[in-house]
């Protein structure tokens, strides 16, 4: 188990976007709110999910049995986890597609002189070569082109598809064959694969740092990753862009966390693995930072530029600078083919667990039908063939546009609402009592006041922060300097916003659905549902019992009073 949400924590976003906001908001000034973050919002709220996951054993829907009223947001983590799901196997495509190219003497994106290179193309030994070099000098390098002219052949814009490329079709494709295969039999397969998946990043990490550091030019790198520039502190985006980095690392309210923890003993010891994850995770973003930078300096050094005009932002780290790094290394296919590999097996661990949310919470919701082997497999199989098809449009010429705009909406405004929303409703509607007397259930001991204080307000208050803020800074997207039209910016918009439909909705039909005046109705769809509680006392009970058991219990829990 320690070793999956290691996995699904860690994936493509510790590689490439903590060293971009470190380098961008004064290096090691930003370590400051980014610990501050982890300590008061990202553990918290990791150890909340991680708790109510065990103790009901049940996946991002089931467990709203404890607060029916809050059903939907459980529907809004599997809509959540299924937008992000969708474009974040197109990444994992694309580390495919490099890894089968980097199977070569000589690396495809290392010289100029392709037919997907253009005129303003110029090699790196070209650069160094040069000795008129200024601050405002610019160029195309090949691997720039490469990613744009011949992996993506990208259009003008969203609205100019151009035709599908079926080179990405088949990598998306077998991207998601891997997910299919490697999920086939459930989590336990899946926790088989990631004893390889979640440790051999590590180890490639620990060669290209040991080689990256022994490079010319790597302390630079180095220097001007961790130099302080305090003065950075005093700016809201600082603060925003260290909390959005520990919540979208962690998977906080993506149900990810849930459905993991759904699979564990009752009485495993989730107060330490709530520590050791999120500390092992920002650790790891922390290390890569220290890998990226090393190269980025050597970069520097061999072109005679400054450190701040080689770094690319976003998938150009990944996909651009990174690459183009490699091949001023020896023997650069060995170190393209590490590269790519460990960026792919950083990708699955965390589609494995996004995949298995959605699957597990259907059969949660049908469980004596879907949790039988054979349509498990059958529901697995629906969605993911269903999200191959909707990932197509990421295949055309203007695939990188829907690819930005799909990661700049589906898992922002929204996420954020979720978040506070789980928080505030398990502390002040469920009750904070309660929910500390479910855990020692589980292991023995409440939860101290430090996790008490940040579920009640510390953390709604940090969480409210970032959606105000996210929502003060907000620009429509772009993509290479190009503005998306009115439509996209208006999808986008539909798709942040869909999940906090889902709360609203659901939780005004619960109330619907319940007896007596409005007070009444509201009162009872906050209190406890019949038949919640550990799994070990649902599974005293078969199905034939399941309809005579809630009524039963329905009774009982209405004397539940509201903590």
């Amino acid at each position: 188990f320690m070793l999956s949400m290691l996995g699904y924590c860690v994936g493509l976003g510790n590689v490439w976007r903590f060293p971009y906001l470190c380098y961008d908001n004064g290096g090691g000034a930003f370590l400051i709110p980014y610990l501050i973050m982890l300590i008061f919002a990202g553990i918290p709220i990791f150890f909340l999910e991680l708790a109510l996951g065990q103790y009901a054993s049940l996946g991002s829907l089931g467990v709203w049995k404890a607060v029916p009223i809050l059903k939907g947001v459980g529907y809004a983590m599997v809509v959540l986890s299924t937008l992000v799901a969708i474009y974040y196997n197109m990444i994992i495509a694309w580390s495919l597609y490099y890894l089968f190219a980097s199977f070569t003497s000589v690396l495809p994106w290392h010289h100029c002189g392709h037919w997907w290179n253009t005129q303003d193309c110029m090699e790196s030994s070209a650069v160094a070569n040069r000795t008129n070099v200024t601050a405002n000098f610019s160029r195309a390098s090949p691997s720039e082109e490469y990613f744009h002219n011949r992996v993506l052949k990208y259009s003008s814009g969203i609205d100019d598809p151009g035709t599908m490329s079926w080179e990405l079709a088949l990598c998306l494709l077998l991207a998601w064959i891997i997910v299919f295969a490697c999920l086939i039999k459930g989590v336990k397969s899946s926790g088989k694969v990631v004893y390889f998946t979640a440790t051999f990043p590590y180890v490639v990490l620990m060669i290209l740092f040991i080689r990256g550091v022994l490079l010319p030019g790597a302390s630079d790198g180095i220097t001007y990753y961790i130099k302080p520039d305090f003065k950075h502190l005093l700016k809201s985006k600082i603060w925003y862009d260290a909390a959005s980095q520990i919540f979208y690392s962690l998977g906080v309210a993506f149900g990810g966390i849930l459905t993991m923890s759904s699979y564990n003993k009752f009485n495993n010891n989730c107060y330490k693995d709530a520590i050791i994850i999120p500390v092992a995770n920002c650790a790891t973003s922390v290390f890569a930072g220290f890998v990226v930078f090393s190269y980025i300096g050597y970069m520097a050094h061999e072109m005679k530029m400054e450190v701040g005009k080689v770094i690319a932002t976003g998938p150009g780290l990944a996909f651009i600078a990174y690459p183009e790094a490699l091949t001023l290394l020896p023997v650069s296919p060995l170190w393209a083919v590490l590269f790519f590999f460990m960026l792919l097996t950083l990708g699955l661990d965390s589609e494995f667990v996004t995949i298995e949310t959605v699957v597990t919470a259907i059969s949660d919701e049908y469980p004596w039908i879907l949790r039988k082997s054979k349509y498990k497999i059958t529901v697995l199989l629906c969605a993911c063939v269903t999200l191959y098809l909707l990932g197509l449009p990421f295949c055309t010429q203007a695939g990188i546009y829907w690819v930005t705009l799909m990661d700049w909406y589906s898992a922002g405004f929204g996420l954020l609402v979720v978040a506070v929303t789980m928080v505030t409703g398990l502390s002040w509607v469920y009750g904070v009592r309660r929910f500390s007397s479910n855990i020692k259930e589980m292991i023995g001991f409440e939860p101290n006041w430090y996790f008490k204080a940040c579920w009640m307000v510390i953390s709604p208050l940090l969480v409210s922060f970032i959606f105000v803020f996210s929502l003060v800074q907000y620009k429509p997207p772009t993509y290479d300097g190009r503005p998306y039209p009115a439509w996209a910016s208006t999808l986008g918009l539909v798709m942040a916003f869909t999940s906090v439909l889902m709360i609203l909705l659901f939780g005004i039909i619960t109330v619907c659905r319940q007896q007596g005046t409005l007070l009444q109705k509201v009162r009872s769809a906050c209190r406890p549902a019949a038949g919640w509680g550990p799994a070990n006392l649902r599974a005293e009970h078969g199905p034939g019992e399941h309809d005579s058991i809630n009524n039963a219990s329905k009774l009982q829990v209405d004397n539940i009073p509201l903590q």
